[in-house]
Parts: structure tokens; C-alpha cells; sequence
């Protein structure tokens, strides 16, 4: 399905969270006879969760983009290692990738850092590696997501004004040890800090929306009198069903997401519901995946556009509120309830990069 797209921008000016400097190989693919990069190549994808719409999406969004280069010739195969896992099957699935002679990796890590020797092991062969969605520490891969930080920041900042200097929330969250996770609930917790909101406290929500909904409704059991609730993509939805099964979606404000189960809800909760949904498009893979096609063919990218030295940072969206919801909505309202709004770099779009 052709993806909709919000107009992803040019490179942020915030980096992702990551640690030291970078030297990234920018080597271009081994030379065919006319001294061009030769093809057709093979990419693999490593995805080790699958539980939730977000990384759906996001292999049908790269799965989409390498039919292009397919139908061009460029691209020979789409080596897919899509499976639940911890962080060594994801190791395993790195390896198999690397025994299948892939040329490129586009990979979404369980871990900011335990993969970094199966990276170094791919890169040491040639292999370029890309992360998306969640960086990783390893200066050899190449990462390409919005701000993770930043992202939670946005909606941090919302709830942290509606509830006031005193107030009280409780936070769902991904899942503990996932970089996404980490980054985003360390950047929102400082928030809360900063503006004098206390955390009553955490829990795990999986990005599953059943999850989600579950633990939203322990948590109002054993706190009945709270203000807000933030919560990251992936559960809000079930956050507020939980909400409006008490009874008191008017009275405890939540930071929301940008998809299309939680943003039909809110349409239904009428004029004095307020929310804030944060785009995290799960089209980044695809947009690696043209980046990883132009390195393939000889491209060198511009030490200039990365920060930290191996950072591919894109800008985030305008996120979704009250003033701009129903034009929102009323470009996506069509898609199905698990659809995430979402954006993808052209092949076009990607060459800022490069020199």
C-alpha cells in the first residue's frame, strides 16, 4: 500500500542519543568495468520485534521502496529476517544475513549496544550497515531515525503544561532496555523534573495496545487521583479505552499518538478533549533503504549532514493537536485503524546527503 506522506524534512539539528565519535566506512561498492559501482545488489533486514502496527508498516514500507530498484534491475533480493526475538536471535539474524552474502544491512535493534560485534563483523566484509528508529553506538553502522529525545520532549512538554507545576502523572512506557525506549522516557522524565510534575510511576506497556490498556487500568486502581498519563506510540489507544472504561477521559489529561486507532477515538470524544500526537514514521526504513541503494552504487555521503559522525538525523513532523486535527484527520481518517501516520525520503530526497 502506497504510504502517505507528510513531507519529511531536512536533516534536524538535534542528534540522536548516542555515545563518542564516529568513523563510518564511506566506501563505495566494489567497481563493475566502467569503474561504476556493480549491481544488482541484495539488502537484508533485521527486525526483531513485530508485535505492533509501527514495525508492520515499516517492513511494508522498505518492502515498497525495493520494488523500484527490483523492477529497475538494481536490486536482486529483499533478504527479510522479520521474527520476535531477543537481543542474541537478533545477533543470529545479523549472521544469517551476513552468510546470505547481503550487501547492505537495514536493521531495527533491540539494543543500543550488545550487537555492536555481529556489526563490526558485517562491516569488516564490506557490508554497509544501517539502524533505523533506534540508534546504536557501534561507529561503523550508519543511523538513520528522527530524535528520539526529541520526540518525547514534544509531548512532555504538552503534558507538563496542561497538568501545571504540582500535578501528578504516571507514564506508560515501551519496553525497558529497547534505545527507543531509554532515550525517549529519559528525555520526557527530565521534562517532568524540570517542570515540577511528579512521576507516580512506570510501567511497561509493550507498544502493544492491549498491554497498554491493561496496565492504564492498574494504574487507576491504585492511583485514582491523578492528573495525566504520558505514554510513547503504540498504546495510547489502549490508554484512553482504559480512560473512558473509568470514566475519566475529561478529567485526566494524556499525551496521545499518530495513528489512526487512537486519532478515530479522540474524533469521537468531542470538542473539549484534548490530546497531542507525535509522528514517528515508520517509513524511516524505507528511507535507509535509498540511502543504502545510493552508497551501493558509488554515492559518498557528506561528512557534513551527519552528526556525531554517523548520525543520519531527520527532521520531525508537526505533530498532531487540536488546532490542526480535523485537517489531519480528514486526509487519513480513511486508512484502517492501525495505519501510522507516516512519511518516506525519496531517492530524490535522500541525495542532501551525499556529496
Amino acid at each position: 500500500m502506497r504510504q502517505r506522506a507528510l513531507g519529511l524534512a531536512a536533516v534536524a539539528t538535534a542528534a540522536l542519543v548516542v555515545a563518542g565519535c564516529s568513523t563510518v566506512s564511506n566506501e563505495p561498492a566494489p567497481s563493475g568495468s566502467e569503474g561504476e559501482a556493480a549491481g544488482p545488489f541484495t539488502i537484508g533486514v533485521s527486525n526483531g520485534f513485530v508485535g505492533s502496527e509501527y514495525r508492520t508498516q515499516m517492513i511494508a514500507d522498505i518492502e515498497e521502496a525495493a520494488s523500484e530498484y527490483q523492477d529497475e534491475g538494481l536490486l536482486e533480493d529483499l533478504v527479510l529476517e522479520n521474527a520476535d526475538t531477543d537481543v542474541n536471535g537478533q545477533i543470529q539474524q545479523v549472521r544469517n544475513l551476513i552468510n546470505a552474502g547481503v550487501d547492505a544491512i537495514i536493521v531495527d535493534p533491540n539494543s543500543g549496544s550488545a550487537l555492536d560485534q555481529v556489526f563490526q563483523e558485517a562491516t569488516d566484509q564490506g557490508i554497509h550497515v544501517f539502524a533505523i528508529d533506534q540508534a546504536v553506538t557501534a561507529e561503523s553502522v550508519i543511523n538513520v531515525g528522527i530524535d528520539q529525545a526529541l520526540w518525547a520532549e514534544t509531548s512532555a512538554e504538552w503534558l507538563a503544561e496542561q497538568v501545571g507545576e504540582g500535578g501528578s502523572i504516571v507514564a506508560v512506557n515501551g519496553i525497558s532496555g529497547h534505545p527507543a525506549n531509554e532515550a525517549r522516557w529519559g528525555a520526557a522524565e527530565a521534562v517532568f523534573e524540570d517542570a515540577g510534575v511528579e512521576v507516580l510511576t512506570t510501567a511497561d506497556g509493550g507498544w502493544d495496545q492491549a498491554t497498554g490498556q491493561q496496565q492504564m487500568a492498574n494504574l487507576l486502581a491504585t492511583y485514582p487521583d491523578i492528573d495525566g498519563v504520558w505514554t510513547q506510540d503504540g498504546m495510547a489507544l489502549g490508554v484512553l479505552q482504559a480512560l473512558i472504561a473509568a470514566e475519566k477521559q475529561d478529567e485526566i489529561v494524556m499525551s496521545g499518538e499518530a495513528r489512526n486507532g487512537f486519532l478515530r477515538l479522540w474524533s469521537e470524544q468531542g470538542d473539549g478533549f484534548e490530546s497531542i500526537g507525535v509522528v514517528n514514521p515508520p517509513g524511516t526504513g524505507a528511507t535507509a533503504l535509498h540511502i543504502a541503494m545510493a552508497m551501493l552504487q558509488g554515492q559518498e555521503l557528506d561528512e557534513a549532514q551527519l552528526e556525531n559522525g554517523h548520525d543520519i538525523v531527520l527532521e520531525l513532523e508537526e505533530p498532531v493537536t487540536s488546532a490542526n486535527f480535523d485537517e489531519v484527520w480528514a486526509e487519513v481518517e480513511g486508512e484502517p485503524d492501525t495505519y501510522v501516520l507516516d512519511s518516506v525520503l525519496s531517492r530524490d530526497d535522500v541525495q542532501r546527503f551525499f556529496q
